[in-house]
């Protein structure tokens, strides 16, 4: 299998904008392929999202719009499964930015969540927040970071498959038109 790990930090709690965007390609057991890029959300941001991530209006001028960006990323996140840590509030951005663009991409998409699969591998952890579960495991991370954070969960899915999980009980589908997960 092919998974996508990626992370989105928005600019504020709308949540239907993208400020920053990370990417990281697993393929075979190991990642293949990183990118990172700061976004021109477009809108306003909130001051609890800049003190949060640290990004603001001055740092994302002259970055690509969401559909300036789209063709680099529709590529990479239709060659596999998407997975991000807490997936549905990824997801649901994902699917708020294509609709607030308009851009069609396909109605339904598979994805994981590491945080779900936490849960399972590391059932006595406190909570099985992103910083949470890389400090059980030693994963290094600049937390609200895009790159680091899709770094991170790419490193934490490997881990999982690395203690024999399975990732198949875990996929879920994602509807992108009315932006929720789809009962299995």
């Amino acid at each position: 299998m092919r998974f996508i790990a990626f992370d989105v930090e928005t600019p504020n709690s709308y949540n239907n904008r993208i400020s920053a965007i990370g990417v990281t390609v697993v393929e075979d057991g190991k990642i293949v392929e990183e990118f990172f890029t700061l976004v021109d959300p477009e809108t306003y941001f909130s001051n609890f999202n800049i003190q949060l991530t640290g990004i603001t209006p001055e740092a994302v001028e002259g970055a690509p719009t969401f559909e300036e960006l789209w063709p680099r990323l529709e590529p990479v996140f239709s060659s596999g499964v998407l997975t991000a840590h807490n997936a549905p509030f990824d997801m649901s951005v994902l699917a708020k930015c294509l609709r607030a663009y308009c851009v069609e991409w396909r109605d339904t998409m598979p994805y994981l969540c590491t945080c779900q699969m936490g849960r399972r591998c590391y059932p006595a952890l406190p909570n099985h927040k992103l910083d949470t579960l890389c400090g059980h495991v030693g994963i290094q991370l600049n937390h609200h970071q895009a790159d680091s954070d899709s770094h991170a969960c790419a490193l934490l899915l490997l881990d999982y498959l690395e203690q024999g999980m399975d990732a198949e009980p875990f996929l879920r589908t994602y509807d992108l038109i009315n932006i929720r997960t789809v009962q299995p």
